[in-house]
């Protein structure tokens, strides 16, 4: 239970930047459910530090049972000019300035590895701009995700379901210049 209660309070963080504290202005969070409980995708607007400003995404915590303590999910959100962002939240943070490597596997048997950075004072790591194009893409018919986050002789492993991405993604289109 408190897995999913941290990783909503991180999403509202990382959200508004680094710059914005959790509970610094109004944010709104429904669930966008599709079939299951294993569907749910949060759907989180938070406040930016600017009048006016706010920013959207979608959140799917880890499965439990398959990840590690430290691994609370993943973060699809919107970002300035029109692109989309995709974060790996953890509950132990990295360096600000650290570099990880993730390697992702997808259930359908592909594998590959990143170099990303970190974002929200090293509580999520910001996947480079092309994997913003599988969560727009190919993970939205593959069951689940394998990640596993490598820095400075720490690793970190983590499963996400993706069932419910499809509509859950085209919801966050939706919403990301509003």
């Amino acid at each position: 239970m408190l897995l999913p209660l941290v990783s909503l309070a991180l999403t509202g963080w990382l959200l508004g930047g680094a710059g914005v504290g959790i509970g610094s202005g109004p944010s709104e969070a429904r669930s966008i459910q599709v079939a299951s409980s294993a569907s749910i995708w949060k759907y989180t607007r938070t406040q930016g530090g600017k009048e006016g400003e706010s920013f959207a995404a979608i959140t799917k915590t880890a499965d439990t049972a398959q990840s590690d303590p430290d691994f609370a999910g993943l973060i699809v959100r919107c970002a300035p000019k029109g692109k989309i962002d995709v974060l790996v939240a953890v509950i132990r943070p990295f360096p600000p300035r650290s570099h990880p490597q993730v390697t992702i596997t997808s259930s359908g048997g592909g594998t590959q590895t990143f170099d990303a950075s970190m974002a929200a004072a090293g509580a999520a790591v910001l996947l480079p701009d092309e994997v913003a194009a599988f969560a727009g893409g190919k993970w939205q018919t593959t069951p689940s995700l394998s990640l596993v986050v490598k820095e400075s002789g720490t690793e970190i492993k983590g499963m996400v379901t993706l069932h419910g991405l499809r509509e859950a993604y085209h919801s966050l289109l939706a919403n990301c210049g509003q």
